[in-house]
């Protein structure tokens, strides 16, 4: 089982506009509004591709009563601590192949409600084989708390992919118990190793991730775009080629890339099938207007166009 973690989940709203005008009224005729959050767009691809997973993680309010709501539709199975303060709304406007984002920090989460939700954790890891942990967290948790997931993960000898930024994922990369995998695109390893790096020079991005702060990091991805991502599995470097398609909705496809991979590691597939699994549903949520959604129908011809070159 893949249990899916997501700490600040949220009804993420999305507005596409042909134009965005500032100062005055844009009146909008299709409007998404989506259980949201990183782990919950992971947690939808693997129902989508028919995973055994479980959504885990904190709920708070109306909000989060209606995100359990839109779960039990799917249906996806789903075990969050409750929480006193309101789950959080996100706004994604989509004008002019830009993508505009106002993102609400969320709810502040008591002593008692955190260890509420570790107790929850370390119930559900004794059925669990495979976890995901994503994006931000709400108020309350400290930097180190990922790494206290992954430390009661590793214990239960799950492999963890990690997927976020800044302290937290700095904390979790110098902890002594390591995730199996992270996600980073270019600008948060720029952040991470404190340098202006580029996907036009993959030779200076392998160099950065033989630096001693990703040791012990099984499987690095890093993630660019169109241009496809870059990859580090063990002591070896490939370039992962995507094919061109039509941008529909770009909003979610790092965690349908997330999911992909989750999916095809908890199957125990090789490593180059791991990549492919995940790629491939990265573009597939690319491709449609629905956030961590893929059209399994296309999978296999999107797959059969994805590549590993070594380095």
């Amino acid at each position: 089982m893949i249990i899916t973690v997501t700490l600040n989940p949220s009804i993420d709203i999305s507005y596409p506009l042909e134009q965005f005008n500032l100062d005055t009224v844009n009146r909008v005729s299709q409007v998404s509004k989506t259980a949201g959050g990183k782990g919950l767009n992971v947690t939808r691809v693997l129902h989508d591709l028919q995973g055994d997973v479980i959504a885990t993680g904190v709920l708070g309010g109306n909000f989060g009563n209606y995100i359990r709501q839109q779960l039990d539709a799917i249906p996806v199975k789903h075990d969050f601590t409750d929480i006193d303060q309101e789950t959080r709304f996100c706004l994604a406007i989509l004008h002019e192949h830009n993508q505009t984002e106002i993102l609400e920090a969320g709810p502040q989460v008591s002593d008692q409600e955190q260890e509420a939700f570790f107790q929850t954790f370390e119930k559900l890891l004794d059925q669990a084989t495979t976890v995901t942990i994503s994006g931000s967290m709400a108020k309350g948790f400290s930097t180190d708390t990922y790494s206290k997931l992954i430390q009661r993960a590793n214990h239960h000898g799950c492999k963890v992919l990690l997927d976020t930024s800044g302290a937290s994922l700095e904390t979790s990369l110098k902890a002594e118990s390591k995730p199996y995998l992270i996600k980073p695109n270019i600008d948060e390893i720029s952040a991470l190793v404190g340098k202006d790096l580029s996907s036009q020079d993959l030779t200076g991005l392998a160099q950065e991730l033989s630096n001693d702060l990703f040791a012990g990091i099984e499987l690095i991805v890093i993630s660019m775009g169109g241009q496809g991502a870059l990859v580090k599995y063990q002591d070896a470097f490939y370039k992962v080629n995507i094919p061109k398609i039509t941008v529909v909705n770009p909003v979610g496809s790092g965690d349908s890339t997330i999911a992909g991979m989750a999916y095809a590691i908890d199957r125990g597939l090789d490593f180059d099938e791991v990549i492919k699994y995940g790629m491939t549903c990265g573009v597939l949520n690319t491709m449609n207007p629905k956030t961590g959604a893929v059209d399994m129908n296309q999978f296999d011809q999107i797959y059969q166009q994805i590549s590993l070159e070594q380095l």
